[in-house]
């Protein structure tokens, strides 16, 4: 390609332009255990919820080197197409309730934006005492399609979780799933 781009330069004056594809993100799931050190186990996660009526930060994850991140994947006009999250912390009995956001910042933690926010009983099961109370179906799920509206979270920056508990219970287990697209 190189030698008939050189030899069409020569004789016609002009070379074959080359297009750089854009680029393509893929669809990945952040779990807890994508965390940053202290925050990559479940016991981490719920021993940093604090005091009801209050914002914790109680996950966070640094983007890795030579990638950028959107919260959520897919499209918003094709539902079949998009992420779907779900979040819990609980006892073997009962769930703490309130407020999960996702959130990105700069390395050094300052200008927090909140891209999305959503009350954490839509994003489980209603019933604690089963063994996943993570919902599996698409119907009953809190949808996250790609974010496009807010800047890529660029390396070294932060994916944070923020939480506003309303009602704590003694948690035993913390899970979540949330969509994010990955660009690199």
């Amino acid at each position: 390609m190189n030698i008939l781009n050189g030899v069409l330069s020569k004789l016609l004056g002009m070379g074959m332009k080359r297009t750089v594809p854009a680029a393509q993100g893929f669809r990945s799931d952040l779990q807890v255990a994508n965390g940053d050190a202290p925050f990559d186990t479940a016991a981490e996660v719920f021993a940093l919820i604090g005091a009801v009526l209050n914002w914790w930060v109680i996950w966070e994850m640094t983007v890795p080197a030579q990638q950028a991140m959107h919260w959520g994947y897919g499209d918003a006009n094709h539902p079949a197409n998009q992420g779907y999250m779900f979040f819990y912390a609980a006892s073997a009995a009962a769930f703490d309730t309130g407020t999960l956001r996702l959130c990105q910042a700069k390395a050094r933690r300052r200008d927090t934006l909140i891209v999305h926010e959503a009350a954490d009983v839509a994003l489980h099961a209603q019933v604690a005492a089963i063994a996943d109370p993570s919902l599996i179906d698409k119907n009953t799920m809190t949808a996250l399609p790609e974010m496009i509206n807010t800047p890529l979270v660029g390396e070294d920056s932060l994916m944070q979780l923020q939480y506003f508990p309303t009602l704590l219970v003694v948690e035993t287990q913390c899970e979540f799933k949330i969509p994010v697209t990955i660009y690199q």
